[in-house]
C-alpha cells in the first residue's frame, strides 16, 4: 500500500500541470504533455485506461497510428494551456480529456461527408452536457478538461473526414 501510494505522489508531482507551474522554467512547459500520464489514485487511472483501451484501437485501425499520436499530443497541450490560463492555482492531472476526445472522435467514424450522425448528438448532449452541467460542483475534477477533450475530439473527426474525402 505504501509503494502504491509513493508512486502515485511521485508521478503526481513529477507530470501534473498547475499549482506551481513557472513560466520561466523550460522543465514545466513539458507537464503540458505529461498531465494525462499522472493520476490520483488506482481507480481513476483504471477507469481512463478502460476506456483508451476499449476506443483506441478501433480508431488507431481508422485514422492510423501518426494520426492518433498527434491527436493525442494535440489534446493534452489544448486541455494544459486553457487550465493553466482559466485554473493555474490549481493541479491538473489524468487523461479523462483524452478519453472524452475519443469518445466523441468515435462517434463520426463512419460519418459521410455533409452529414452529422444522430450517435454524434447524443454524445454531446449526454456527455459533454453531464460535464457542463457538473461544472460548478466543488468535486476535485476537471470537467472543463472534458468538455475540451470532447471538443478537440469533435474537431478531429469531421477535420480527419474532410481530408479522408479529398
Amino acid at each position: 500500500m505504501l509503494i502504491k501510494s509513493f508512486l502515485f505522489i511521485d508521478l503526481t508531482t513529477a507530470f501534473a500541470i498547475g499549482g506551481d507551474f513557472q513560466y520561466s522554467d523550460p522543465i514545466d512547459y513539458f507537464t503540458l504533455f505529461t498531465h494525462v500520464l499522472a493520476h490520483g489514485d488506482w481507480d481513476h487511472l483504471m477507469s481512463n485506461m478502460l476506456y483508451i483501451l476499449l476506443l483506441g484501437p478501433i480508431l488507431e485501425e481508422k485514422y492510423g497510428s501518426k494520426a492518433m499520436f498527434w491527436m493525442l499530443v494535440v489534446t493534452s497541450l489544448i486541455t494544459g494551456v486553457i487550465h493553466l490560463i482559466l485554473y493555474s492555482h490549481e493541479m491538473l492531472v489524468g487523461a479523462s480529456g483524452i478519453v472524452f476526445m475519443l469518445i466523441l472522435l468515435i462517434s463520426v467514424v463512419n460519418v459521410q461527408r455533409g452529414q452529422i450522425p444522430i450517435s454524434f448528438l447524443l454524445i454531446v448532449v449526454l456527455f459533454i452536457g453531464q460535464e457542463l452541467l457538473r461544472m460548478m460542483d466543488d468535486n476535485n475534477i476537471s470537467e472543463l478538461a472534458h468538455v475540451i477533450g470532447g471538443i478537440c475530439g469533435a474537431f478531429f473527426g469531421f477535420r480527419l473526414l474532410k481530408t479522408s474525402k479529398r
